[in-house]
């Protein structure tokens, strides 16, 4: 069932619920109220409008007899029947326990032996409260039993209920019709309200749907107020949006990496190619050239796997919450240390590596630290003159790196940390633009930060690791 269905069909619901109280409370309490008003009508038979009347029938006049008798009941006088008749339209029976009579304008009704127990008592005892039936109709009665005069006997006033069930039935036929608009309308106005209501909702279905079927990530939401839909839209062109550079920065690793990728293996199909050439030919190579070309080979084999193990790292996942484990900073830098300084020592005039590391344990991915750091200091050997030194420092969980090369232009901080991104002055020197981005990417995995900056005492880079942790072990 769809959602705007079942909306309407729960107002609707919750409505006729509401409407289903409201309609027994009233008819409850108007019922009560009839009848409360029923037995002041009856109670007050014999006030003002047939006082005379009610005193002759409860025999204030000494011996008086039983009115069933030939004396009595006293006849009204002519045309006065308004001075003896209750405006309630009470009737009067007698009732002695052996015989039933019914006073002068009213309709008898069936006496019961339980109602004799108020017979001889005084005239203002407190009467007694019955449902009952008339003789000749059998119609159903309220009857409130008084004493009569005599000792044996007992009045029974009595009014039919017939008003007051047709006045119910008619005020139930009422509500229930009453109800039923009430519910009707109720559904209706939940359908409407319920389709207005999730117009955006559609709207939002339709703008996924075409995501899912043209791949469009440019799909935006309108975006008005603060509430619940509001913000529905805004976490949907968040995810488009996230979707989109992601798969941005997918294509433009893909088509960065196959840039990079296509120098190498140009150079080495060469290589091949001409070895292959010589071969076949049976033409020796000039003199040196084979080993010269051999070198070759396996130097871009070693930068297209450097390349290939760079890209593998970057392809993988980022995660905010990877599983880290204490890691000694102090130790790793040492290992990296160790494994940089020999490429500093192979060239032409030797670059040193010093160290100065304070102990320090973080928590991390400590494979990931030692190639984040091995990066920085192979970056700072690879730009530092020759002679020089490169300064090595750990202190209070901040690594620096100190080089005394040309530096980078202060334009150019801002993307030394994107991938593949290599100034104009080092696009001549082997690499692939991934080892800071892969640096910068362990330091954020393991709540760290990573930054460049310019020294103010000399030329030169510093490369400045900052990873939480202690100096205690």
């Amino acid at each position: 069932m769809p959602l705007r269905s079942r909306l309407a069909i729960m107002s609707a619901l919750a409505v006729a619920i509401a409407i289903g109280a409201v309609a027994l409370v009233s008819y409850v309490a108007v019922r009560d109220r009839l009848h409360e008003q029923m037995d002041k009508s009856i109670a007050g038979t014999g006030g003002p409008a047939g006082g005379q009347y009610w005193r002759d029938l409860r025999g204030d006049r000494a011996g008086a007899a039983s009115p069933c008798g030939p004396q009595h009941p006293p006849n009204p006088p002519p045309n006065t029947n308004n001075e003896y008749h209750s405006p309630a339209l009470v009737s009067i029976t007698y009732y002695d326990g052996a015989s039933t009579c019914a006073l002068p304008g009213s309709t008898q009704v069936n006496g019961a032996p339980s109602d004799l127990q108020v017979a001889g008592q005084q005239p203002d005892t407190a009467g007694i409260w019955r449902d009952g039936i008339t003789t000749e109709t059998g119609e159903k009665v309220r009857i409130e039993v008084v004493p009569a005069p005599t000792g044996s006997g007992v009045f029974l006033k009595s009014q039919p209920y017939q008003p007051i069930d047709d006045s119910l039935s008619s005020l139930a036929w009422l509500l229930f019709v009453v109800s039923l608009i009430g519910i009707g309308g109720a559904a209706t106005a939940g359908l409407l309200v319920a389709r207005a209501a999730l117009r955006p909702v559609d709207v939002l279905t339709e703008a996924v749907e075409h995501v899912a079927r043209t791949e469009d990530l440019s799909v935006r939401m309108p975006v008005a107020g603060d509430d619940e839909i509001a913000r529905l839209s805004e976490s949907f062109n968040a995810m488009t949006a996230a979707l989109q550079s992601s798969r941005d920065e997918q294509k433009r690793l893909v088509d960065d990496a196959g840039h990079e990728l296509r120098t190498p293996l140009t150079s080495l199909r060469t290589t091949i190619d001409l070895l292959i050439r010589s071969e076949e030919s049976g033409r020796p190579l000039p003199p040196g050239k084979r080993p010269e070309l051999l070198t070759g080979a396996r130097t871009q084999m070693r930068e297209l796997t450097m390349l290939i193990a760079d890209l593998l790292e970057l392809s993988r996942p980022e995660q905010s919450s990877p599983v880290t484990a204490p890691v000694a900073l102090h130790e790793v830098t040492a290992r990296a240390v160790e494994r940089v300084r020999p490429r500093g020592v192979a060239r032409q005039t030797p670059v040193t590596i010093t160290e100065d590391l304070r102990p320090w344990t973080t928590h991390g991915d400590g494979a990931a630290l030692e190639r984040a750091v091995v990066n920085l200091l192979d970056n700072a050997v690879k730009f530092a003159p020759p002679g020089s030194n490169v300064e090595v420092r750990l202190a209070n969980g901040a690594l620096t790196v100190r080089d005394r090369g040309p530096g980078i232009a202060p334009e150019e901080l801002p993307h030394v940390f994107e991938r593949f991104w290599r100034s104009p002055t080092a696009r001549a020197m082997p690499g692939s633009g991934l080892g800071l981005a892969i640096a910068a990417r362990a330091a954020r995995e393991s709540g760290g930060a990573i930054m460049f900056e310019r020294p103010h005492d000399g030329p030169g880079t510093i490369a400045r690791l900052f990873l939480p942790g202690t100096a205690e072990a």
